[in-house]
């Protein structure tokens, strides 16, 4: 049975190496680009490559995150990139964007495919639409529980990778625009500035709704059937690596969880902990009072007299270390460093646990209530109990293998690489030990030497000769001397560009309401998102080559969708748009017209040609994108592309609802308010789903025209809208007029 696999993250070399002492089997890291974690310190080409030479070395293996979306402009540096990590000779490239699939499995066939969390990959079938792909592995969404995780587990030859420790968000990775419609700085870039852990307002309650607690699934992951567990962190320390890598090396080793081990890691760095969805729904997964990093409870607030702190701590505080007091109505624990401490009004160095200890507080210290909890949020002893070796700057290389076939003659030797051949000629004496010659042979040629490349050495006996190591020696020089390794230059694969028409318009709805009192004939195609329970009867009133039935980018059981779409096709459905992988799998290869909706991210003409290769007929551009990027897209795309004027662009769509009512819910839509630094948004809730949205539609008016592109399309969606107020908001679109309160995203700005 294989052995389960633990992967540890990497914001930098200290924290790689921190991972592989402490007993990871496997490491990711992204390099300067294209990396989910820009704000990590990431890797350099040198650093990649000598960081997984050591790793080899020690039969380890190592992820290179290549998990951003990736604009046009930016291809020929991504082949730069997977140049460095063809080189390196990496076990795997962590991706999201179809167009860096395409490239790879066209230019880079050695690199093997994993797909992203941000992939969104929430069902059986979604994953195994991934596998049809090419992807070898498939990493979990995080809300996934352990019934649906084992599902997807059993997939024959796919590998899963599910996370198991570390910060959440509250939506779905990959399915969230939040940061990147507020401010530019887009999740799908890596850029995120986390607007979800902020306070909202919901009526007279003002709270943290959206901030997640850490994920801690602790002694849980032995019953994980996945072939990785994945911890959560590239943007820590190597000493917050160290201390997590620690303690589940333990309980996998043991199938016991260390308490102290998980009290280190509170002293490092940690939320509250959650286990998140894994044993079922779970509605105690938000910290609504306080973010950020709270440290281990050692105690409560007994009195403060003067500056003087008076509590009896349950673990030792020793000078320097960190401590955290909550304060009432503040979102942030109130902190200091210890510098001086007593005992009995004697001055110590340490107070030891269970003692009564007097800590001096720094001046003008806020108001400290009795009983308010202590925490130890930073530790010396903790530091210091997480010291690792790590090898020599250069002691290890990843270098380009070159085949060297030497051939022992009876007067010559002959070596060669290629086209590079160097001769030995010689009066040899006959050997004694033929055998013992040829391992001679092969080790002076793979001797460790200074050269850009590593030797495969086949040796062919033609004949009984000796020959001296000295005389080897020369011959490998010669022969090496000559040997020019070119590194390798990927280059992008062919594309189509189609053909772009006269653009037409589009109309999507989730309620047919809310459009009867439109003119269907400015349309040339009507969307509609359907739910498993949609009567199709309703469509009677459309002809059916201008209808499209659109499934919905999440849905955790696609099986309940099954007898729509087979009695949709048998009514003479044909065509579809599909949101999320798991689409593909439900819809058949053949005989329909399939579109890829916004949530596929088409920021480049490769992404366009591999959504072709996979059987679709037309595509629509992102809403997060720029407008020039997406003039670009539209020139080269390889097939009708789609630029969406009118949305209420769902922000993020998550698993989690701030209603925290399940036993009194009736799942029917609930639309709560919410507001945030003078902005009101709309927490859509339905069937355990909420989707926020911003009370601003995105809206491009006139910029329409600057991108040449196939359709128009315009959403009414979610929102609760009247058909006299569509009608209204259609009469000014097609107009070009201006709606107020309106935004157009990132179109004049970069992401």
């Amino acid at each position: 049975m294989q052995k389960t696999e633990l992967l540890a993250p990497a914001g930098d070399l200290e924290a790689g190496y921190a991972a592989l002492y402490f007993g990871a089997d496997a490491v990711y890291l992204g390099l300067k680009s294209f990396s989910a974690r820009a704000g990590a310190t990431n890797f350099t080409p040198q650093e990649l490559n000598e960081f997984t030479a050591y790793a080899h070395h020690l039969n380890r293996k190592v992820y290179v995150t290549v998990n951003t979306v990736i604009q046009e402009h930016e291809l020929d540096a991504l082949l730069q990139t997977l140049d460095v990590c063809s080189a390196a000779k990496v076990d795997a490239i962590i991706l999201q964007d179809m167009g860096v699939a395409r490239v790879i499995k066209e230019s880079y066939p050695e690199l093997i495919l994993h797909a992203s969390t941000q992939m969104a990959v929430h069902n059986k079938e979604g994953a195994l639409a991934l596998k049809k792909l090419g992807f070898s592995r498939v990493v979990l969404a995080r809300e996934l529980t352990q019934k649906e995780i084992e599902e997807i587990s059993a997939i024959p030859d796919l590998e899963t990778e599910a996370f198991i420790h570390g910060a959440l968000c509250y939506a779905y990775s990959g399915l969230c625009l939040f940061s990147s419609m507020v401010s530019g700085r887009s999740a799908n870039r890596g850029k995120c500035q986390y607007p979800c852990r902020a306070l909202f307002q919901k009526g007279d309650k003002e709270t943290h709704y959206f901030s997640m607690k850490d994920m801690a699934l602790g002694e849980a992951v032995l019953k994980m059937p996945v072939t990785s567990l994945k911890i959560e962190g590239r943007k820590k320390k190597a000493l917050y690596v160290a201390a997590v890598v620690d303690y589940y090396r333990q309980i996998l080793d043991t199938g016991h969880a260390d308490p102290k081990l998980a009290e280190n890691i509170k002293q490092i760095f940690s939320r509250a902990w959650t286990t998140f969805h894994f044993n079922g729904k779970n509605m105690d997964v938000i910290d609504p009072d306080f973010v950020g990093h709270r440290g281990l409870v050692i105690g409560k607030v007994e009195a403060v007299l003067g500056r003087q702190l008076c509590f009896t701590p349950t673990h030792p505080v020793a000078r320097y270390d960190g401590l955290q007091i909550d304060l009432p109505n503040d979102e942030r624990p109130f902190g200091f460093s210890v510098q001086e401490m007593s005992v009995n009004h004697k001055s110590v160095f340490e107070v030891k646990a269970g003692q009564h200890a007097q800590i001096l507080l720094p001046p003008h210290s806020p108001f400290m209530p009795k009983g308010a909890p202590v925490y130890l949020a930073s530790s010396s002893r903790v530091k210091g109990a997480y010291d690792f070796e790590k090898p020599k700057p250069g002691q290890y290389k990843t270098r380009p293998q070159v085949d060297i076939k030497v051939i022992l003659g009876k007067d010559k030797v002959v070596a060669s690489a290629g086209d590079v051949s160097k001769t030995l000629t010689g009066d040899f004496a006959t050997a004694e030990n033929m055998s013992k010659m040829i391992d001679s042979t092969i080790k002076t040629f793979q001797k460790d030497n200074d050269y850009a490349f590593s030797a495969n050495v086949k040796v062919e006996n033609k004949a009984d000769i000796f020959v001296p190591i000295s005389s080897l020696n020369n011959l490998r020089r010669d022969l090496y001397n000559d040997i020019i390794v070119e590194p390798k230059h990927g280059v992008l694969p062919t594309t189509t560009m189609h053909k772009i028409s006269v653009p037409k318009w589009v109309l999507k709805t989730d309620d047919l309401k809310k459009i009867e009192k439109l003119d269907f004939n400015d349309f040339s195609e009507i969307i509609i998102e359907v739910l498993p329970e949609f009567d199709l009867s309703n469509l009677r009133k459309f002809p059916k080559n201008k209808l499209r039935l659109a499934l919905p980018t999440v849905v955790r059981e696609p099986r309940q969708y099954a007898k729509l779409i087979q009695k949709a096709l048998a009514g003479g459905y044909h065509k579809w748009e599909i949101g999320n992988w798991w689409g593909l799998e439900m819809l058949p290869k053949k005989g329909i017209d399939l579109s890829f909706d916004t949530s596929f991210y088409m920021l480049n003409r490769e992404s366009t040609q591999f959504a072709k290769e996979l059987g679709a007929s037309r595509v629509t551009l992102s809403v997060e994108d720029t407008l020039e990027n997406m003039q670009a897209v539209a020139q080269k795309s390889a097939l009708p592309t789609t630029f969406v004027v009118y949305q209420d662009v769902p922000l993020f769509t998550s698993a989690n609802c701030i209603k925290n009512a399940c036993k009194t819910c009736d799942k029917s839509v609930c639309i709560l308010p919410l507001k945030n630094g003078g902005q009101t948004y709309f927490a859509t809730i339905q069937n355990c789903q909420l989707t926020l949205y911003s009370e601003h539609a995105f809206y491009v008016g006139n910029d329409r025209e600057k991108v040449p592109v196939d359709f128009y399309r315009v959403d009414f969606v979610n929102r609760p809208y009247t058909s006299d107020k569509v009608q209204e908001l259609w009469g000014k679109i097609k107009s070009c007029d201006k709606i107020s309160g309106s935004m157009n995203g990132n179109l004049h700005r970069s992401i």
